[in-house]
């Protein structure tokens, strides 16, 4: 009975099981991307993560350029990344696990703060891309309401009307710019 017992559990021991999307996984940081991307390794494999149910103001985009608070947000992220003693991610049961771009859709802990929860409380991002019910979509909503109550960050006074509005207005955005434009050379 004994011998049946031991190579029972060797048996348990060796056998790979599958993480359950609610486990957190230790990652190491790899490299800054931006405000909501980043690489890790894990596993000695590096990976580029996009941190789930958020967007930040983009900051190398080819056609939109930098948005306020893009630089903020991808300046305080990569703080964030480079002095963490720990970093984990999280899959999320209702979310794919991948985007079209490969990279993995994650909750993301640094020294077990959501960083999703940090950037939202100060205005560097909003809740975005949101397909299902997320596991911490309630939290985010709770402080993109204060910060847009509080005016921080993206929803401050700077000229930010682009990127706080929905992006089906784009094409105002380009007019706009490009009218600009036009009469910084009129005036010139």
């Amino acid at each position: 009975m004994r011998k049946i017992f031991i190579s029972l559990f060797l048996l348990l021991i060796f056998i790979p099981y599958n993480v359950s999307a609610q486990d957190k996984i230790d990652v190491k940081f790899s490299k800054c991307i931006d405000g909501d991307t980043a690489e890790v390794k894990l596993n000695n494999r590096k990976i580029k993560i996009r941190f789930l149910a958020v967007d930040t103001p983009e900051t190398k985009h080819p056609t939109k350029g930098e948005e306020p608070y893009g630089k903020e947000a991808s300046d305080y992220t990569c703080k964030k990344l480079k002095t963490a003693k720990k970093i984990q991610i999280e899959y999320d049961d209702n979310s794919d696990k991948k985007d079209k771009y490969d990279r993995h859709l994650v909750w993301v802990f640094i020294d077990d703060n959501l960083i999703q929860a940090d950037l939202v409380k100060n205005g560097l991002a909003k809740v975005a891309y949101l397909y299902d019910d997320y596991k911490y979509t309630p939290l985010l909503k709770d402080y993109e309401v204060t910060a847009k109550f509080n005016k921080v960050g993206i929803y401050s006074k700077t000229d930010n009307s682009y990127y706080t509005t929905h992006k089906n207005n784009n094409i105002e955005y380009y007019i706009k710019k490009l009218l600009g434009k036009i009469l910084d050379e009129i005036f010139k």
